[in-house]
């Protein structure tokens, strides 16, 4: 069935998970859409680590996407495997899938990037187009002002640009804080064969250590690769504080062993003998609750609305976000009766989600055990 709006002007920024996820279930519904992104191109920079889609929310959106098959076809159900070590480097708990578990898979956020942008129609995305500004009045339409001088006039603006949008603005004055918590990323490639201890420590899934002060974080990716993440409480600067530049690998690599010097020559591997620079990775989140001024032609998905901790919840909600916005507007008359729509459901979860995870950053560096294993563990 065609939609009321099928010919109204809607505009997404950003094409990460949640924009090309809102964009394909639009496009099912008849409904035409156009991205926006800032990169040159679809393989303009690595797209992180993996993720892990649960059966609740970022699954139910590549449901309504028709991609759910494909995803599970693509995921690593094995990549559930869940490890807690000491600093020593010995196993204190582990969690192992069940035989056919499918509850949060993993799948790197490449692959998943690559499916939605393979499933769109062609031209859907314009690369190349960093939005500076909006303008227009609220019940619009709005126009689009991009850095290389570009103008477009839409109907509605779908701000999916993440921690730092440009499209936030117009419905909130809420700017990310730092949470006090940094990972500094490391990649090891090719480990089965050239990092092969690290490979049999990490195990099929993550693996974490923590001493109260700071973690380590091991993730299995695909294609033979691992991605860490050494989670510390340092400001923000901490690079420049310590007199180190950040492509200064040798540099930081010596500063981060002296800070890990307690722990065992099995766990700092992980920072010793990393492929690469090192990725400096501040983690921001937004109040709560944020400031929100509805305005029938802005919305907001994903951390461009709810910005909180990586605990585990922030690309489900935003895919889960965007297929309700999707899906309010292909059952809409108006663009405004579906964002008030939207919203109504969106905001209460995400702030709900967000006072519970609030000032929880520092979970990520205590050394007790996770809730999810509970009082039984294998170890």
């Amino acid at each position: 069935m065609t939609s009321p709006i099928s010919q109204a002007r809607i505009s997404i920024i950003g094409a990460g998970p949640a924009g090309l996820t809102c964009a394909r279930i639009l496009q099912r519904h008849g409904i035409a859409v156009t991205v926006y992104d800032r990169d040159p191109g679809r393989d303009a920079r690595d797209q992180g680590g993996t993720l892990d889609l649960r059966a609740d929310n970022g699954q139910l959106a590549l449901r309504e996407a028709g991609l759910l098959d494909e995803f599970l076809r693509l995921s690593r159900p094995e990549g559930q495997e869940m490890r807690v070590l000491g600093t020593d480097g010995e196993l204190r708990a582990r969690i192992v899938p069940e035989e056919g578990e499918l509850f949060k898979p993993e799948i790197d956020r490449g692959q998943l990037r690559d499916l939605l942008l393979d499933s769109l129609s062609p031209g859907s995305v314009r690369w190349g187009q960093a939005l500076t500004h909006l303008s227009g009045p609220a019940d619009g339409p709005r126009t689009l002002h991009f850095a290389d001088g570009a103008v477009v006039e839409t109907d509605l603006v779908i701000g999916a640009d993440g921690a730092f949008s440009r499209v936030r603005p117009a419905v909130s004055a809420a700017v990310p804080r730092y949470t006090g918590v940094s990972f500094t990323e490391a990649w090891f490639h090719d480990v089965e064969d050239r990092h092969t201890e690290l490979s049999t420590l990490v195990g099929q899934g993550s693996a974490t250590g923590a001493d109260g002060r700071r973690a380590l974080w091991g993730q299995r990716n695909s294609g033979d690769h691992i991605r860490v993440y050494i989670i510390r409480q340092v400001p923000a600067d901490w690079i420049t504080a310590a007199g180190l530049r950040p492509g200064d690998t040798a540099g930081i690599r010596a500063h981060l062993l002296g800070e890990f010097a307690g722990w065992s020559p099995r766990m700092r591997q992980m920072i010793s003998d990393n492929d690469g620079p090192y990725v400096d990775r501040p983690i921001f989140a937004l109040p709560v609750p944020p400031a929100w001024e509805h305005s029938p032609t802005v919305t907001l998905l994903g951390d461009a609305a709810h910005l909180m901790p990586p605990l585990g919840v922030g690309v489900n909600l935003a895919m889960l976000d965007a297929a309700e916005l999707a899906l309010a507007l292909a059952g809409s008359a108006t663009i405004g009766e579906a964002v008030r729509a939207y919203e109504d459901t969106m905001l209460p979860r995400s702030v709900e989600t967000a006072k519970l995870l609030d000032g929880r950053a520092e979970d990520l560096l205590s050394d007790d055990l996770p809730p999810e294993f509970g009082d039984e563990h294998d170890a």
